[in-house]
This record gives C-alpha cells, structure tokens and sequence, in this order.
C-alpha cells in the first residue's frame, strides 16, 4: 500500500463538493463530480484529504503552512473566470516548492494555446489539419477574413477556449460568408482569436496519455452518434458534451473505438509525440480525427482532462488494467516525482 499522503484538493470555488451525496440528484452534482469522486476515492486510498476553493493565490501559502500538504491534486480549469491563467496558478505552486498533480505550466501555456500548439507540432513533423489564424483586430476589417489557401469545408473555435466552449454544429462552414460569419461570432461572444481548420470528414477519436518524460498511452476511445441529424457534422459541440437532452437525442455515446491494431498503434504512438512535444506532463488526452483510410490528424492536446469517474479517461484507463483508484494513485506519484526546477536546483 502507498504511505498517506496530506492532500489539498484545489478546487475552483464553486465547484467545492459536499461532504456527502445522499439526497443529490445526479443533475445537481453534475458540475462537481469529478471533484468529489476525487476527494472521496483519495480518502478511501487512506490519503489526508483538504478541498480548498481557490479564490486568490494567498490561499496555497495558507494551506501550506498549516496542513503541511505532501502534494495539491490540481482540478482547476480556470482562474477568477479565465483558462488563460491556470498556468500561473500551477507556477505559484512551483514558486511554492509544492508538488502538484498534472501539467506543468509550460505545457499548459503551450497546448491552451491551439494556434501555438499546431505550430510547434507541425515543425515536429506531426500531422494536423492545416489552418489559419484571425485575430480579433482583424474584426473591424471583415473582407479581410478569407479562407484563401484552406479548402472548404473549415471548422472556426476560439484558439484558447477548452470543454468545447463556444462549438456549435455551424462551427463547420461551408462558404466564405459563413466563414466571416462564424469568426466574428467567436470574436463578439469569446473575446479571443480564431483559429479556421480544414474541417477532416471521418471518425472522432481520443487518446489519453500518463506520465512524464516517457509517457504511456491508453486504448484509443470514439465519439459515436446512433441517431445524428442528416448533414449533421460529427464534432463534439458544447451541446454534444454537456446537454443531456440533446446526448439522449441523438444518440451520443463513447466507447473503445474498434480499429485495426495497426491504426491503434499508430494513434498511440502519435498521442505519446505529442505529450512530448508539447512538453505535457501528468495526464493528458489527445484529440484525432481520422479519415476512412486511416489517415490521422491531431486536433489538440488536452492537459489535465476530466478524472470524474466514469468518464472517458478513467474508462480507458481502466481498459488498461487501471482502476480507478490505482488511476489516481499513479497520478499523485507521477506528480511527486516531476522534477521541477525548485527539485533539480535541490540537487
């Protein structure tokens, strides 16, 4: 068995679970589950458990002090209302000597960044579907936003926003004004840049990975549809993700993708060049499109994805022979034994 750990469980604010479920329906708890399966199953490992809803970074100096914490299991997704500044809150912590679950900042800035990302994997000689940037400024000058060299039909998402955020099924544009259309859109309603892909016609596909340096690579898990909307695209939408009425509707499932074992081997070798390249440490998961020939194409990488249980990462995980709890316990030691910077200037 692993020694006890203290444990602070850092959580956003309001995502702080209740001490216990009895009574909640799963509607209500939908937005807390996975930090209460966390604190709970870290509990029932024999671990110290403390939840500390961040609310400004004087806390963890707090919580060090007087729990004396071995590691903080990071389940932020954003700071005061932004993504942009979970790397900052991961630097305190480093700036903190505490050791912490996940992603280090430098991999976070790089794979929330999509733009940056694609770039740094298209110089590593990594597929993925060409694209263009818009920037916000280009707002006040809208003839300006052509698809040029990209070839119809393109996907427009902002290049910061995570958990699908701001992805309709019109994300997908077929014309130049839907093009210019959809990009003001993300520029008025998300602030941010876009970024236009060509839009990859095939099967939805994701890859977790876990580890470090030399990270390893779950079984490869797909996003289906059993009853989609004629001329529907097959993209996870916010509503794919997050509205039970639509999931019920049409259909929406996941599960282990049944692929030839040549085309599995390739996704997860991908998947573990990424989480290198990237520079992604902890726990991560990969997002692929694949044509009908096998053809893959990485969409992005998604440090420090969904742990609630049940969910795809811990079911693939769990398709490799890791249960839940062993699940979380790998995470916790992979986070105590990252060398940060504070570690190697201790050597």
């Amino acid at each position: 068995m692993s020694r006890k750990l203290r444990v602070v469980a850092l959580v956003d604010p309001e995502l702080v679970p209740p001490d216990t479920i009895v009574g909640v329906s799963d509607e209500d708890m939908a937005d807390w589950k996975m930090e209460y399966d966390v604190r709970v199953t870290l509990e029932d490992l024999g671990h110290e458990v403390v939840c500390l809803g961040l609310e400004h970074l004087g806390q963890l100096a707090e919580v060090q002090r007087d729990f004396r914490p071995h590691i903080v299991f990071n389940m932020l997704e954003e700071f005061h209302g932004a993504a942009t500044y979970e790397p900052m809150v991961v630097g305190h912590l480093e700036l903190l000597r505490l050791p912490y679950t996940g992603c280090n900042p430098q991999g976070l800035l790089v794979a929330h960044d999509k733009a940056l990302a694609k770039h740094v994997l298209r110089g590593a000689g990594i597929p993925t579907p060409p694209s263009r940037v818009f920037e916000r400024t280009s707002r006040a000058a809208a003839g300006s936003i052509s698809a040029k060299s990209l070839n119809f039909p393109l996907l427009v998402k902002s290049t910061v926003e995570d958990a699908s955020l701001g992805i309709a099924t019109d994300s997908v544009v077929h014309s130049e004004r839907e093009l210019r259309r959809r990009v003001q859109r993300v520029h008025d309603d998300q602030c941010t840049d876009a970024l236009v892909e060509e839009f990859i016609e095939g099967r939805e596909l994701y890859v977790g990975t876990l580890g470090n340096q030399r990270p390893t690579a779950l079984p490869v898990w797909e996003l289906r549809f059993r009853r989609l909307p004629p001329g529907t695209p097959n993209i996870a939408t916010a509503d794919v993700k997050w509205d039970g009425d639509l999931q019920k509707e049409w259909g929406v499932m996941t599960e282990r993708a049944k692929l030839p074992a040549a085309w599995e081997r390739r996704l997860q070798s991908l998947a573990r060049r990424v989480h290198r390249t990237l520079g992604i440490s902890g726990y991560a998961r990969m997002d692929f499109r694949v044509t009908a020939s096998g053809e893959p194409y990485v969409l992005e990488a998604n440090p420090n994805p969904n742990l609630s249980y049940g969910e795809d990462y811990a079911e693939s995980a769990d398709a490799a022979g890791l249960d839940y709890e062993s699940l979380l316990q790998r995470i916790l030691n992979l986070g105590l034994s990252y060398p940060a910077a504070w570690k190697r200037q201790l050597v």
